[in-house]
């Protein structure tokens, strides 16, 4: 009898696996390079796509290495999202060893990307922004099989003349739901209603978050408006709504501050009167926690710029990210 049974659940479970096997195939394989187009992407795509990300939540895609089970899921994706402007230093070996025949989306196509400074070439120049706009990005352009050549680079180090951070604008992050949106309708047309509604809805969320962002920089005095956070993934930030960020760090995280940089900020932040310095989810507190015990700065908390954090923490969607990081930069300074 035990046997039987035994026999019996194994069937169950067998033919339990294939059903949802088969239910998996039926929605849309789409595959996000990391959490935030995750969230954006699952907000559009809603219950029609069958979502895997890559980097996870806290997870620094700078730096991530791919395993096989991405090279695997990769292999079978329709469709993979990626930001694009050689973010991901990755995603041409990843797409290589998988073999894919995936549409490889880049979301931050059509925004007005900024320009990176030449970070590093004085010694002891700070990474402070000073960007310029350009409507260049076309440059990156896909192939007719939908892979980036422009993603392949030997370097981690280096990311392009555009600083990739553009998810920072919450006008940018617009611009990611409409293209994810199109790529969605292109690969599913009968979904395509259901994925512009869920887009339309989806939208005007973001507008209401960017008018909140911008009424709570309105009541920083503009004399208070710098702070110092720990890599410089803040630009877009700061052009769309006027907190200047300075760090000690490069776009990428494994740039490294030297002892130069380092003295420098330091003197910057004395000369600009910074009112308050915050660690990163995805970076090592120690240097921040030096700057902040050689500025008499105390530690504000923790600011979310290339990862969400898990579904228990303070930004597990990009709408609670973007509200996390301007009360606690509003926060920090008020009470500083």
């Amino acid at each position: 009898m035990r046997r039987i049974f035994t026999l019996t659940a194994l069937a169950a479970a067998l033919s339990c696996s294939t059903s949802i096997s088969a239910m998996a195939a039926d929605k849309l394989q789409v595959v996000a390079s990391f959490s935030i187009i995750a969230d954006l992407a699952r907000n559009v795509g809603g219950e029609r796509i069958d979502l895997t990300t890559l980097v996870g939540p806290d997870g620094d895609a700078h730096v991530y290495e791919p395993r096989p089970q991405d090279a695997a899921v990769t292999a079978q994706a329709d469709i993979v999202l990626v930001n694009g402007l050689q973010f991901e230093g990755f995603l041409q070996r990843l797409v290589e060893a998988s073999g894919t025949k995936a549409k490889i989306v880049e979301l931050s196509k059509g925004v007005e990307t900024l320009k990176l400074e030449e970070h590093g070439e004085h010694e002891g120049e700070t990474h402070d922004h000073a960007h310029e706009e350009s409507d260049h990005h076309d440059e990156h352009r896909a192939d007719e099989a939908g892979h980036d050549h422009d993603e392949a680079h030997e370097d981690h180090h280096h990311h392009g003349e555009y600083d990739p951070h553009a998810w920072q604008s919450v006008e940018n992050a617009e611009i990611y739901v409409r293209n994810i949106t199109e790529a969605l309708c292109a690969a599913d047309d009968a979904g395509c209603n259901a994925y512009k509604a869920n887009a339309d809805a989806y939208l005007a969320r973001l507008e209401t978050l960017d008018a909140d962002i911008r009424a709570a920089v309105e009541a920083i005095p503009e004399a208070r408006r710098t702070i110092i956070t720990s890599h410089d993934a803040f630009g877009y930030f700061e052009h769309a709504y006027g907190i200047r960020f300075l760090a000690p760090e490069g776009v990428s995280t494994e740039s490294e501050a030297s002892a130069a940089d380092v003295a420098a900020l330091i003197r910057q932040v004395r000369e600009d009167q910074a009112s308050a310095i915050f660690v990163e989810n995805v970076t090592n507190p120690r240097l921040i926690e030096q700057i902040a015990g050689e500025t008499g700065l105390e530690l504000g908390g923790s600011l979310y710029s290339d990862a969400l954090s898990d579904t228990n923490g303070p930004a597990a969607t990009y709408i609670e990210m973007m509200k996390h990081n301007i009360t606690t930069i509003a926060g920090a300074i008020s009470g500083s």
